[in-house]
């Protein structure tokens, strides 16, 4: 089972489950952990072969990594804490995640915060994959994610982003950062599937003005689907809860507190 951590209010009944990205970690929603507690029941967990995550030699883990199988660890861990109905938070990749989640277990899913949401891949994000295939198995994933961090958050605004989770997936294995790249087989159907299927669960789109790769595609699903609402933060790239951390808090808690 996936590392978790769990805040227990004394009196909320209600759940906010955060979900990292790629190379990141729990630890990611340090910023946000001290607000939200004061509100709600919170759940942390490390994706697979990330944190404190780590697979064992006969752990399950080694099987081929999947969307569905990498969702189904986190339902496994709500399950387990017996948790009927969360919130679910989630940043870059941990938004398909969630997306995931709401589509196989949508009575698990109250609602949906997207941070920095991929619902698209663009030119520039499939050319950057592509480069990742040629050279996953040649050059240290650290030189690879060193470049996708940069790219993905090239202002000088966005160091702090870019640091954290170059440090984070300093913590991976190259063999780990390999099965998750070749997550990106499924990624392009997956993602069509969503931007063309309106689930009809509440859905908080939460994006910075500078996030060039991903901001488009956002702007328009949300014009489609008619439970989901966008909120732009101005001079703030891709992981908005860090560079923007009380913006992001007040408006997260706000939108969680007034759905339930």
């Amino acid at each position: 089972m996936l590392n978790y951590t769990t805040y227990l209010h004394q009196d909320a009944t209600i759940w906010v489950t955060f979900v990292h990205g790629a190379g990141g970690s729990s630890s990611i929603w340090y910023k946000q952990v001290r607000e939200f507690r004061k509100h709600f029941n919170v759940l942390l967990l490390d994706l697979r072969g990330h944190g404190n995550s780590k697979p064992s030699i006969k752990d399950a883990f080694s099987e081929k990594y999947t969307f569905d199988s990498i969702t189904d660890d986190i339902v496994k861990v709500v399950n387990h804490l017996n948790i009927e109905k969360s919130h679910f938070v989630g940043v870059s990749l941990g938004t398909i995640l969630i997306r995931n989640i709401a589509e196989r277990y949508p009575n698990m899913v109250e609602s949906m915060v997207m941070g920095g949401a991929i619902m698209k891949l663009g030119f520039k994000s499939q050319v950057l994959m592509r480069l990742g295939v040629i050279f996953k198995s040649i050059v240290p994933y650290i030189w690879l994610y060193k470049f996708f961090a940069f790219v993905i958050m090239p202002n000088s605004n966005h160091r702090e982003s870019r640091s954290l989770f170059v440090r984070e997936a300093k913590k991976l294995y190259q063999k780990e950062f390999i099965r998750w790249f070749k997550l990106t087989s499924e990624i392009n159907p997956l993602l069509r599937f969503f931007r063309t299927n309106d689930i009809k669960i509440p859905t908080l789109y939460v994006m910075g003005g500078e996030d060039h790769l991903f901001l488009p595609s956002v702007k328009k699903l949300v014009q489609k689907h008619t439970t989901s609402s966008l909120v732009l933060i101005e001079h703030c790239g891709h992981v908005v809860n860090v560079e923007q951390p009380k913006i992001f808090n007040n408006l997260v808690i706000n939108y969680v507190s007034d759905i339930s």
